[in-house]
């Protein structure tokens, strides 16, 4: 049958977490709470790290271009999803679900490579730090956080170029809270068979090879310290925790998904509200109460308002 021959389904209906209209009201109110924390609590590191000096530095320029990234993740499906739950309309329009499909995989892609740049200039600062400043320049900085946004665009119009060419000619139900690539091209009028590799090739590819290249570093820098110095194995393990945390709570959910895209585990759609919303909400935390340069300029930041406050 040619593909002329199929009528473009106007939109798609979101089945969601559950049925029951007590928890639907329950996971709106709750999301939305959770949502209202992800912006407050990445727009305080980005605001932190943009106006205190003493933050001036390439880790905390990577970390405040990763709340960003944060931020924008929670936000491209979470506030429709809130206000799908909170009325009985579960709608989203064609033009809306292939949206939130290309910001997912746009910052999706540009966080995996945001914390492989990271990795990197821990494993500088620890293993090279002589030659940190040299290395970790402004220019090489920028050219990290380039470099990731630039993955994230080529990795989601590497996957929307097809999906926007499929035909959707009847069902149109997708089993998700949003839009993704793999329960939504299961929805269209031919064999998708060669587009579910492409998608396991790419998106399980990228989450896995970095995935991958991070343990590696992070294991090199954790052997270099230990040859050296077995006192300072432990400060070091300290300082990385964050880092080998934020790791295995972004890619463990997005390996799951996108390795087993097509697998009928009902799991999946849990592991996308953690890894869209939960993952963005845990960053600013770990980061902020592990990390006593954070705490310091936010109280610091936070009496000089107060201060203000009181003098007007």
């Amino acid at each position: 049958m040619g593909q002329g021959n199929f009528s473009m389904v106007a939109e798609f209906i979101l089945l969601g977490l559950t049925e029951s209209r007590e928890l639907q009201i329950f996971f709106s109110a709750f999301f939305s709470i959770i949502y209202t924390a992800i912006v407050f609590g990445n727009l305080i590191i980005i605001f932190t790290v943009t106006f205190d000096p003493r933050l001036h530095s390439p880790m905390y320029f990577l970390l405040a271009n990763l709340s960003f990234i944060d931020m924008s993740l929670a936000s491209f499906a979470t506030p429709k999803m809130i206000h799908s739950l909170a009325s009985k309309h579960k709608t989203i329009s064609y033009q809306g679900c292939m949206a939130q499909m290309f910001f997912l995989h746009l910052f999706g892609g540009s966080e995996m490579m945001l914390l492989v740049a990271m990795a990197i200039d821990r494993y500088i600062a620890i293993c090279k730090p002589l030659h940190y400043a040299t290395i970790m320049n402004h220019r090489a900085v920028f050219r990290l956080v380039l470099l990731s946004w630039t993955t994230g665009f080529v990795h989601t119009m590497s996957q929307m170029i097809f999906a926007m060419t499929l035909p959707f000619c009847g069902p149109n139900v997708v089993d998700s809270c949003f839009c993704d690539l793999p329960r939504v091209i299961k929805l269209a009028c031919l064999d998708t068979y060669v587009l579910e590799l492409l998608v396991i090739a790419d998106s399980g590819l990228l989450s896995l090879i970095c995935f991958i290249l991070l343990l590696i570093s992070y294991s090199i820098i954790l052997v270099t310290v230990r040859l050296h110095s077995s006192s300072g194995s432990s400060k070091v393990l300290s300082t990385l925790s964050p880092h080998i945390t934020v790791v295995a709570l972004f890619f463990g959910p997005c390996i799951f998904i996108y390795v087993w895209p097509f697998s009928k585990i009902s799991m999946d759609k849990i592991l996308s509200v953690f890894y869209t919303i939960f993952t963005p909400l845990l960053n600013p935390i770990i980061y902020t109460f592990r990390n006593k340069d954070m705490k310091r300029s936010i109280k610091k930041l936070k009496n000089q308002h107060v201060s203000f406050r009181l003098t007007f």
